[in-house]
This record gives C-alpha cells, sequence and structure tokens, in this order.
C-alpha cells in the first residue's frame, strides 16, 4: 500500500484558468486522477482493523489526503464539484475515529480539510 500511496499518485496541479474549463484535457486528466487517488484513499482506509491504525491513517490521511487530494480540493473553485469531492473523502473515512473526539474537535491529520469545511 506505501508503495501504491508512493509511487503511483499523481494528481497535477494546474492554474485555476486551465482548469475551469470542463471540457479541457487538463482538466479532464486531473480529475480523472483525483478519483482514482479518492478510490486508493477508499482501499487504503478498508484495511483498518487489519493492519495498525496508525499505518492507516498516516497512509490515507497524512500522505493521500493531506498530500494529494486536499491540494486538488483547495484548488477546485467552490460550488457543487468541491462539495462533492468533499462528501466522497468524508464517506471513505470510518466512524470509530471518531468514537473517542470530544464535540467540536477531530483527527490531527483532518485539520485543514476540516477548516476546509468550516468554510
Amino acid at each position: 500500500m506505501k508503495k501504491s500511496v508512493e509511487e503511483d499518485v499523481f494528481i497535477p496541479l494546474y492554474p485555476k484558468s486551465t482548469v475551469e474549463d470542463k471540457s479541457s484535457l487538463r482538466s479532464k486528466f486531473q480529475e480523472r486522477r483525483f478519483w482514482s487517488a479518492v478510490k486508493l484513499l477508499s482501499n487504503v482506509v478498508l484495511w483498518d482493523g487489519i493492519v495498525q491504525e496508525d499505518k492507516v491513517r498516516d497512509l490515507g490521511l497524512s500522505k493521500l489526503l493531506n498530500r494529494y487530494l486536499l491540494l486538488n480540493i483547495l484548488n477546485t473553485p467552490l460550488g457543487l464539484d468541491n462539495i462533492e469531492k468533499c462528501e466522497k473523502v468524508v464517506a471513505c473515512l470510518p466512524e470509530r475515529w471518531f468514537q473517542d473526539l470530544k464535540g467540536g474537535s477531530t483527527l490531527p491529520e483532518l485539520l485543514n480539510f476540516s477548516q476546509h469545511l468550516l468554510q
């Protein structure tokens, strides 16, 4: 899993003006790469409970979400596309990771994502 996250994930960052045109090849390529990384996130998180939780969180949250997915989400204009991306990422996260948290707090690896959601 670690090798896949470190070597197979690539989401290019293009200027917003380039990807605003959803029909452009760059925009389509970036979107395909984003959704491929979301699928990998969901697959990595499926190992929770089998592989040590800290390893799954490191790969899924620290590496995939914060290194790749969040950058793309932050470069996506606010609107329905951004909401859909955020919903899909949240749907990947196991509920049990949040059971022992106090109200108003989140996992340290999710601070930046949480701030984006609050925006």
